[in-house]
């Protein structure tokens, strides 16, 4: 079992290291590939799209494989689409690839979150996000190794690629330590996958769905937009306010680190609590008139609250729902996570661009408040059931 988890815990890197790729790549690819810089958008909402789509898959293709060949599956298919990356040199070849790029990202994320969910303590669900941090941070550290050492970013895909298909190889030759479980193929006591409809009327479903949209609605408006809220409207200079985005981030991976020690003395319940508070005042840093310190320790405060949001909902899963349905409110859950990475931070993009930069605190804050409130519903519905 300690061989299992170990595996478990490389996949998790695995799927922080595809992440942060085409960001830290663009600046060297879009002057090759001759299109404007804007174009990274289409690609990254070509992958988000498949990653919609095969989260709303994973409960149908766990239940036929197991989350053990679901993992296997689309680690290689993310190591196939990373090698159709560094063998392209156009950009449409590249939109072709991010699909089967998106696609082995979603069902693997869902599969491996329940999996984690049902078999394992809360600790290991913020400690196995923390290593997807990890993962994230390692992708612009290889890529920029292959930009300097002179690989290009197709060398940078490369090597990343290979590192997923030896994944993929060690699934495959350790699938007879995945545990047998409700998630594995033949032994499941609720054989028939969920449509999205019957998900959808469980009770609890759509606060739950609600909840993860408005989280990943919050965490990535702040990734990408506190940057220019800070120079813009604080006055800090830009690579100071770049620096402590960078931070943010750190911030998200270091605090799951520590929350995993924090699972042990509290509730998932307590802790997403406690995660909606810190970033409660770290708003209230950006929105007081207590200088630009003030507002960059509020940007490492979201961060930090952010951290314990994500694991603790999904660990407390099968609390809620029930182990049998589990796997399908997970899916569903990294879908809606995905629709609000997709639609909010570019809608406060629309809203700075027409109005001002000065409104995400409030932004944020509506957000915030959604996710409060469809949380606590989620705990209502569930201890009613």
């Amino acid at each position: 079992m300690s061989l299992l988890l170990a595996i478990i815990y490389l996949a998790f890197i695995s799927l922080g290291l595809p992440d942060s790729l085409l960001g830290s790549a663009w600046p060297s690819m879009y002057g090759q590939l001759n299109v404007p810089m804007s174009y990274a958008g289409v690609i990254s909402m070509l992958i988000s799209a498949g990653t919609i789509v095969s989260s709303l898959m994973s409960d149908r293709l766990t239940k036929r494989l197991g989350a053990g060949r679901v993992t296997a599956v689309s680690v290689g298919l993310t190591a196939v689409a990373l090698a159709g990356f560094s063998a392209s040199s156009a950009f449409w070849t590249l939109c072709l690839w991010a699909i089967p790029y998106g696609l082995g990202a979603g069902s693997v994320d869902a599969a491996l979150n329940n999996y984690v969910a049902l078999h394992y303590a809360s600790r290991h669900m913020s400690w196995l996000h923390c290593m997807w941090g990890l993962g994230a941070t390692l992708g612009p550290y290889i890529m920029g190794l292959a930009l300097t050492g002179g690989a290009g970013w197709q060398g940078g895909y490369r090597c990343i690629a290979i590192l997923q298909l030896g994944l993929t190889l060690l699934i495959i030759l350790t699938l007879s330590q995945w545990r047998t479980g409700v998630q594995e193929a033949g032994d499941d006591p609720a054989p028939q996958a969920l449509s999205l409809r019957e998900i959808v009327r469980i009770p609890g479903a759509k606060a739950v769905m609600l909840t993860f949209f408005s989280y990943c609605a919050v965490e990535q408006t702040a990734g990408l937009w506190a940057s220019s809220y800070l120079v813009l409207v604080k006055g800090v200079p830009a690579q100071t306010a770049a620096s402590f985005a960078g931070l943010f981030f750190i911030g998200i991976t270091a605090g799951r680190g520590l929350n995993g020690f924090l699972t042990l003395k509290l509730s998932d319940r307590q802790l997403v609590r406690l995660g909606q508070a810190i970033i409660a005042v770290g708003i209230a840093a950006f929105l007081l008139p207590l200088g630009a310190g003030a507002s960059l320790a509020g940007l490492i405060l979201i961060g930090l609250g952010c951290a314990p949001i994500y694991p603790c909902v999904i660990h407390s899963t099968p609390d809620h729902f029930g182990p049998e349905r589990s796997q399908a409110l997970i899916g569903v859950q990294m879908a809606s996570a995905y629709v609000g990475v997709c639609v909010m931070p570019p809608l406060f993009g629309v809203i700075a661009s027409r109005f001002s930069a000065a409104l995400l605190p409030p932004y944020l804050l509506a957000v915030l408040a959604l996710m409060v409130l469809t949380h606590e519903r989620l705990l209502r519905v569930s201890r009613s059931t």
